[in-house]
């Protein structure tokens, strides 16, 4: 029942993102596509594979236990905390904490998770910022 559930909230949810798609006024200087392809797209993923799983449910569907969903809890509490944080700690701080804090949560020791969080910030910071010239967050360093 909870598959079924699942898909038909997916289900809405591409409709919503269909229609939220379409309300895009586009620009009479737009390419070829349009500003509105992409969303149209993920939709119809989001909707097709939604549909799949409110079709074919499982027969029976394990739950995690209530500190797994503390957990799943916390790393989306994390997320939102980390788009925030974003204008106002910079891209690199705020995304080194995320990745640290979810390296953790994912089994790595404190050290591992410190140097993935940091190690995973710098590195998007420099292939993103520095090589491809894309504007990040800036913080109160400036980077």
């Amino acid at each position: 029942m909870s598959d079924r559930i699942f898909g038909l909230f997916g289900v809405l949810l591409s409709i919503g993102f269909v229609l939220a798609a379409l309300a895009i006024e586009e620009s009479f200087l737009s390419d070829a596509v349009g500003p509105k392809a992409f969303p149209i797209i993920i939709a119809a993923i989001l909707g097709l594979s939604s549909a799949v799983i409110a079709l074919r449910p499982d027969p029976e569907p394990h739950w995690p236990a209530i500190g797994r969903l503390a957990e799943i809890a916390a790393a989306v509490v994390v997320m939102i905390l980390y788009a925030e944080m974003l204008p106002v700690a910079g891209f690199v701080a705020a995304t080194a904490f995320a990745a640290a804090y979810l390296a953790w949560r994912l089994g790595s020791s404190a050290l591992e998770s410190v140097l993935v969080g940091v190690g995973t910030s710098v590195g998007i910071y420099v292939i993103f910022h520095l090589a491809l010239g894309l504007s990040l967050a800036r913080g109160p360093w400036g980077f």
